[in-house]
């Protein structure tokens, strides 16, 4: 398992859905898709396992080629278990399997 921690604000999108995210700051997106590029599925879909306050979840983050970064989901569980909101800065930390 290899782990990437990063720091960001939440943030939600202003389209249809709502959904609210965290963005990968860019050089450590650019580090995971060196590695796990040959994982990903349709869209730039990469699989891993995020942590904030302590709560896991497998999820998936995914590529947004416009950024040149990751988008990590929080679904509205997630968000009140860790009673995160729109703006608030997170700890996060992401783990990958890497498959040989």
């Amino acid at each position: 398992m290899i782990p990437f921690e990063f720091e960001a604000p939440l943030w939600q999108y202003a389209g249809k859905g709502g959904w609210h995210f965290l963005s990968i700051p860019s050089n450590i997106s650019l580090e995971i898709r060196s590695i796990f590029k040959n994982q990903e599925e349709g869209w730039g879909r990469l699989k891993t396992t995020a942590t904030i306050h302590a709560l896991s979840w497998e999820t998936a983050i995914w590529f947004s080629a416009k950024d040149n970064m990751y988008l990590l989901p929080v679904k509205t569980d997630i968000r009140k278990r860790t009673q995160i909101k729109v703006g608030d800065i997170v700890m996060v930390r992401t783990s990958f399997f890497l498959n040989q």
